[in-house]
């Protein structure tokens, strides 16, 4: 995309600070990027493939985008722009459509198996390293859906090894607020493929981005303040 400036700096330095923070990355690793079609993985995508250009460390990325076959595909207008940018993809189509019915679908279901498509892909192709494109706000709001509906305190892992190390997932927007993402993808002029499903308005994961919204009123910070009270557990006061 040419030269980093505005948005995409802001973006690509706090990429940079929490690659560093959490070990991501090292030379030679190959990367495999899940790209759904929204903003939150397109910029992923982008600011992984521009800072190759002056990170000290070489890495390969694969764009990857699961089909789970839902009417509406964006399969072809996402490969028409990876053919843009000049980025290596694939497209894996996925027939677990096939195995159920549409009233039986859910966000857990979709989410499984397209975690299930995304890591075995990533493994038939090499890769070793999976980038998803989870932001701040999904941490925080996945710290309030794990205390509130399963009633236990834990949250999605900036870095995570899988299956004995075979794999290993990294979140490079752990430190990036969705608000930057909505900016440089304005900016930036990304094709933005919205979730069609219709449970997408009313998922207790939208519940909680309003609640936060509610509390950044009288609390600006609240949203940091989450996500930092992870690391600074006092388990002196802890049952």
């Amino acid at each position: 995309m040419g030269i980093i400036t505005g948005a995409e700096f802001y973006i690509s330095k706090r990429v940079g600070k929490a690659i560093t923070d959490y070990g991501m990355m090292s030379d030679g690793d190959k990367v495999a990027v899940a790209v759904s079609g929204g903003k939150d993985s397109l910029t992923l995508l982008n600011v992984l493939n521009d800072r190759r250009k002056f990170v000290p460390i070489k890495y390969e990325l694969l764009a990857v985008h699961i089909d789970m076959g839902y009417p509406k595909s964006v399969a072809k207008p996402l490969e028409k722009y990876f053919k843009k940018i000049g980025i290596a993809y694939h497209i894996e189509k996925c027939d677990a459509l096939k195995k159920i019915k549409r009233k039986d679908i859910d966000c857990f279901w979709c989410s499984w198996n397209r975690r299930k498509a995304l890591f075995e892909t990533a493994n038939r192709f090499g890769f070793s390293k999976v980038a998803l494109g989870h932001h701040m706000d999904d941490i925080i709001e996945t710290i309030l859906m794990n205390l509130f509906f399963h009633g236990e305190i834990s949250a999605m892992s900036p870095k995570q090894e899988l299956f004995k190390g075979k794999i290993t997932l990294i979140r490079p927007l752990a430190y990036v607020e969705e608000y930057m993402i909505v900016k440089f993808a304005k900016a930036a002029g990304l094709p933005n493929h919205n979730c069609k499903c219709p449970n997408s308005e009313i998922s207790n994961r939208c519940k909680m981005a309003k609640i936060i919204s509610e509390m950044k009123k009288t609390c600006p910070d609240v949203k940091k303040n989450i996500y930092r009270s992870l690391q600074r557990v006092k388990k002196d006061y802890l049952l």
